[in-house]
C-alpha cells in the first residue's frame, strides 16, 4: 500500500524516490506513451546466470526489460534500442541502431499468448502511416483494457468502507499520465493504476481543497504541490466525483475566488508568496503540469553587489514591465520586428514559462524529466543553469530569453541549486564541470540565497508594486490593447482559446498543434479584467491620512499623533475582536401598542455635533430640523422632488440622497444653526444618477462620496467633481447601505439580493462577494469584520477574509433596520421593526 499524500510533498523529490525504489520510471517512456503491463521474465540472450532475470514491461511504443541486478535497463523501441541507467546512474541514454535478436522466457508460460496478441496489436498501430491514426488505435486499445477491468475493492483501507462511485481516469504528474480506476468511499479517494505502477494510491478525505480543472486535490492548504491530480475522459464523471467529495467530506473547503484572496492579500493576512501561489492555482497552473507550471517574478535586479540593499529601489526589477521590455535597446529591436510582421502580430518568439524553462532550473533534482523531455540528452553545458547572475543577464540582453522564475526560488528547499546526485552534466568551454549553481556575492550559500530572495519578495518595495506584475501575467494587461501598450504580446498559441484545436480535422495536424502549444509554453488563464488594486502596506495604515484615488495624497502623522492613534486603534481592534461576545445592556420599546398614526414618515435621522438639533429626512420629499431645547420643528429644507432616503452631515454641509435620482450638497448660510432663527441653505453641488438613490456614505477624509441606488448601482464620486469616478452594478436589486472602510480603500455594500460586496476604491474592482442566507439591511465594519443586521432579527458577525459567519446573536423579533456604533467601537445601538431600540457592548 502506498499513501499518495506521503509520496512527495515537493516535485523535486520524485526522481530521487524512483531511483531508490527501482530503475524503471514512467519518465523512460515517450511523451503520451502508455504503460500497459509487466511480467517476470528471463532474458535468454544475456550472458551469465546473474544477468538473466528481471521484469518485462509492455508499453504502447516500446518494450522495456529491467534486470534484477544493477546492469543497464534495455529499452526496446520498435526501431532502435536504448541502454538506460547502467549501474543505476542517471545519465544520457545510449543508442543501438542495429538488428538484434532478443529472446525472453516468461516465468508463467501461460501468459505468452496474451503478450504476443497485445504486441501484434501495438505493432499494427506503429505501422500505420499517419501519427494521428497510430494515436487513435493506441487510445482504443487503452480504453478496451480499462473497460475489461474494474477497481479491486480488496484494496480498501477498512472493511467498513462503502464505495459511492467508480470511474476511469488518468493520474497526472510532470510529463507523465497513467491510466487507471478511481473509487471514492465515505472516507477515502483511491486511484488504482491499470498497470499497478505505483502499486496503489489513496488520499484520506481530510480537510482539502479541490480545483476543478481535471480534479486536483490538496490535503493541505497553501501547499505548492497537490496530493493527486486526475484527468478524466468525461467531464460528467469529473463533476460527479467532485459532487461526492463535497457531499461526504464534512471539512471540505470550497475553492476561494481570486477576489477573496485579493482582499486577504491587500489586508496583509496572506504573504506575497502565498497570494502568488493562490493566483497560479486559480489560473490552472500546477506543479504536475510542466507546460503550466506556477510562474513567479524576478524581483531583484542586483546580482553583483556584495551586500543586498532591500531599501534601495535600484536593487529591484521594474515590475510594471514584462521581462522583454526591461531593456530599452532590445525592446526597440523587438518592436521594429513586430511592426513589420504579418498577422498575427507578436512581440516575443518565446514565452516566459515553458517545460524547458522549468527543467532548466530543476535539472539537478529532476534529471530524468530533462532526459524525458529532450530524448535522452542533457542540454549543452554552457546553456545550462550555471549562474543566477548570468541567467538574469541573459534574460535582460538575450534576443530570445524572456523567462520568469518558479516558486522554488522563494521556497525553503535549496537542493535544486546543488548537484547532490553527482550528475555528469558536462564541461563548459572553459573546462570547468557543471556542478552547483553559482550564486550572487551577497549570498553566502544556497539557503542564504533563498532566504534573501524570500525577504525581497515580501519587502515593502515589492509589496507596493507586485500588483503591476499581476496585471501583466494574470490581469487586464495580459490581452488586447492594454497588452500591446505594455509590450506584453506573445504568440497566439500561448493564450487560452488562441487556437481551436477541436476544429482541426486532420489528426496529424491536431497532434502537431497540441505538441507545439505544450512545448512552447502557455499563458495563465486571465483572472482580472480591471486594474489590480495595490497592497495596503504598513506605511498606508494611518487613519488620519486622506486615502483617495491617488496615493500621493497620503501624509504621515506626527509622532505624538501616532501614539494617540495607536492607542485608539488598539482599543478598536480589541472591540472588534470581541464583537462575537456582544452583551445586551438595555432594551427600549418605543411604543407599547401598535402605531396607528404618524405625523410624518421619516427615513433617517442624525444629530448635529452640538447635540442641539436633530435632522430628519422624510418620505414626503423634505428634510426637517428639530430643536431639542424648544421641542419643535425649527426649519424645513424642501430640496427634492421625491422621497429623501438618506442624509449625512460633515463639516457644516448636509448631504441628501433622494429617490428623484440625485444627491445634493447643501451649505448652511446662518452663523448658528442651533439658534431659533430660520436657516438658509445654499446648494453647492448636485450628483445625478440613473435611478433613485437609496443610501450614501462619505469617506473618513470627506473627499469621496459613495452612493447606492434602487437598481443596485454603486457610484463613487469625487466631491470636487460632478462626474463619477466609478460606476458599478454590484447588486441585482436595491442597495440598502454603503460604507467606506476606516482607511478609505474599500467600500462595503449590502442589498436586497442578500449579498455583501466589497469594492476597491482605487480600481473599482469587486474584490469580495459574500452570499448571506438572508437579506442584510444594515451594518458596521472595520475593513475585515462586519456586524450586520438581517431580516430575521439576528445580528451576524462576518469574517470577510474567509467569507463566513463566525457568530450569530439573536436581537430583534423582526428585521433589524438600523445600526449605530460609536467612534471607539465600544457601544452599538440597533433598531428593528419590532419597535425596539437595543444597546449592546462587547464583553472583554
Amino acid at each position: 500500500m502506498y499513501h499518495f499524500g506521503q509520496w512527495r510533498k515537493n516535485i523535486l523529490n520524485i526522481c530521487h524516490l524512483f531511483m531508490l525504489m527501482c530503475r524503471f520510471s514512467l519518465l523512460l517512456l515517450d511523451l503520451e506513451e502508455h504503460y500497459f503491463e509487466q511480467h517476470t521474465a528471463y532474458n535468454l540472450t544475456a550472458r551469465g546466470p546473474e544477468a538473466n532475470s528481471g521484469s518485462l514491461k509492455i508499453c504502447s511504443k516500446s518494450i522495456i526489460f529491467e534486470p534484477d541486478d544493477a546492469v543497464k535497463v534495455f529499452f526496446f523501441f520498435f526501431s532502435q534500442i536504448y541502454l538506460i541507467k547502467e549501474e543505476n546512474m542517471v545519465a544520457p541514454y545510449k543508442y543501438e541502431r542495429v538488428k538484434k535478436r532478443v529472446t525472453f522466457q516468461l516465468e508463467v508460460p501461460g501468459k505468452t499468448e496474451d503478450i504476443v496478441q497485445i504486441l501484434l496489436q501495438l505493432h499494427r498501430a506503429s505501422c500505420l502511416d499517419k501519427l494521428g491514426d497510430q494515436t487513435a488505435m493506441v487510445a482504443a486499445i487503452l480504453q478496451s483494457r480499462l473497460a475489461r477491468t474494474c477497481f479491486d475493492k480488496n484494496s480498501f483501507q477498512h472493511v467498513t468502507e462503502n464505495p459511492h462511485m467508480e470511474c476511469v481516469a488518468e493520474m497526472v504528474s510532470p510529463l507523465v499520465t497513467n491510466a487507471g480506476h478511481v473509487c471514492i468511499t465515505d472516507c477515502n479517494l483511491y486511484f488504482q493504476p491499470m498497470n499497478s505502477y505505483p502499486m496503489h494510491s489513496y488520499v484520506n478525505l481530510c480537510v482539502f481543497t479541490v480545483c476543478v480543472k481535471g480534479l486536483e486535490v490538496f490535503c493541505t492548504e497553501n501547499d505548492l504541490c497537490s496530493d493527486i491530480y486526475l484527468k478524466f475522459y468525461s467531464t460528467k464523471e469529473r463533476d460527479e466525483l467532485y459532487y461526492y467529495i463535497a457531499t461526504f467530506l464534512e471539512n471540505h473547503i470550497a475553492e476561494c475566488t481570486a477576489e477573496s484572496y485579493m482582499l486577504q492579500w491587500q489586508r496583509g493576512h496572506i504573504s506575497n508568496y502565498q497570494y502568488l501561489l493562490h493566483l497560479n492555482n486559480l489560473a490552472d497552473r500546477s506543479v504536475n503540469d510542466l507546460s503550466q507550471y506556477p510562474v513567479f517574478p524576478w524581483v531583484i535586479s542586483d546580482y553583483s553587489s556584495t551586500q543586498l540593499d532591500l531599501l534601495n529601489p535600484a536593487s529591484f526589477r521594474d515590475l510594471s514591465k514584462p521581462i522583454g521590455a526591461l531593456n530599452t535597446e532590445r525592446l526597440e529591436r523587438l518592436l521594429e520586428r513586430y511592426r513589420d510582421m504579418p498577422e498575427p502580430h507578436f512581440m516575443y518568439g518565446s514565452h516566459y514559462s515553458s517545460p524547458g524553462y522549468v527543467l532548466f532550473y530543476l535539472v539537478r533534482v529532476a534529471p530524468e524529466h530533462m532526459l524525458c523531455l529532450q530524448n535522452g540528452r542533457f542540454d549543452q553545458a554552457d546553456r545550462m543553469f550555471n549562474s543566477v547572475g548570468e541567467t538574469w543577464k541573459n534574460c535582460l540582453e538575450g534576443g530570445t530569453d524572456f523567462k520568469e522564475l518558479i516558486p522554488e526560488f522563494y521556497g525553503s528547499d535549496s537542493s535544486f541549486l546543488k548537484n547532490l546526485l553527482g550528475l555528469n552534466l558536462g564541461r563548459r568551454q572553459g573546462g570547468g564541470r557543471v556542478e552547483n549553481v553559482e550564486l550572487p556575492p551577497w549570498a553566502s550559500d544556497p539557503d542564504d540565497f533563498l532566504e534573501k530572495m524570500r525577504l525581497a519578495l515580501e519587502c515593502q518595495y515589492v509589496s507596493e508594486h507586485l500588483h503591476e506584475w499581476i496585471d501583466l501575467i494574470f490581469g487586464y494587461k495580459q490581452r488586447g490593447s492594454e497588452a500591446v501598450a505594455a509590450h506584453n504580446v506573445f504568440h497566439p498559441f500561448t493564450y487560452e482559446g488562441g487556437v481551436d484545436c477541436d476544429s482541426i480535422e486532420d489528426p496529424d495536424q491536431k497532434i502537431a498543434m497540441l505538441t507545439q502549444i505544450l512545448e512552447f509554453g502557455q499563458t495563465p488563464r486571465q483572472l482580472f479584467v480591471t486594474p489590480h488594486p495595490q497592497r495596503i502596506t504598513p506605511r498606508f495604515h494611518n487613519l488620519s491620512a486622506t486615502p483617495s484615488l491617488s496615493s500621493s495624497e497620503l501624509s504621515p502623522l506626527s509622532p505624538s499623533m501616532e501614539s494617540f492613534e495607536d492607542l485608539t486603534e488598539e482599543s478598536k481592534k480589541m472591540a472588534w475582536s470581541n464583537m462575537n461576545k456582544l452583551a445586551l445592556q438595555s432594551c427600549h420599546k418605543i411604543h407599547k401598542e401598535a402605531v396607528t398614526g404618524i405625523a410624518v414618515a421619516l427615513s433617517s435621522c442624525l444629530m448635529l455635533p452640538d447635540d442641539k438639533i436633530v435632522v430628519c429626512s422624510s418620505w414626503d420629499n423634505n428634510v426637517y430640523f428639530y430643536s431639542i431645547a424648544y421641542g419643535r420643528r425649527q426649519d424645513t429644507l424642501m430640496g427634492h422632488d421625491d422621497a429623501v432616503s438618506h442624509i449625512c452631515w460633515r463639516d457644516d454641509k448636509l448631504y441628501t440622497a433622494s429617490w428623484d435620482s440625485t444627491v445634493k450638497i447643501w451649505k448652511c448660510v446662518a452663523d448658528d444653526i442651533s439658534s431659533n432663527k430660520r436657516t438658509q441653505f445654499d446648494l453647492l453641488a448636485e450628483f445625478e444618477h440613473e435611478a433613485g438613490v437609496n443610501t450614501l456614505d462619505l469617506s473618513p477624509a470627506g473627499t469621496l462620496l459613495a452612493t447606492g441606488t434602487k437598481e443596485g448601482t454603486l457610484t463613487l464620486w469625487d466631491i470636487a467633481s460632478p462626474l463619477p469616478l466609478n460606476q458599478l452594478t454590484c447588486h441585482s436589486g436595491k442597495i440598502h447601505q454603503v460604507a467606506f472602510s476606516p482607511d478609505s480603500r474599500h467600500i462595503l455594500s449590502v442589498g436586497e439580493d442578500s449579498c455583501l460586496v466589497v469594492t476597491d476604491v482605487q480600481t473599482g474592482m469587486l474584490i469580495a462577494t459574500v452570499h448571506a442566507e438572508q437579506e442584510q439591511r444594515c451594518f458596521c465594519w472595520d475593513g475585515n469584520t462586519v456586524l450586520s443586521g438581517g431580516m430575521s432579527g439576528d445580528l451576524s458577525v462576518w469574517d470577510l477574509l474567509s467569507s463566513k459567519v463566525i457568530h450569530k446573536i439573536p436581537a430583534h423579533s423582526g428585521a433589524v433596520t438600523c445600526m449605530w456604533m460609536n467612534e471607539q467601537c465600544s457601544t452599538i445601538i440597533t433598531g428593528g421593526v419590532d419597535k425596539q431600540i437595543i444597546l449592546w457592548k462587547p464583553e472583554y
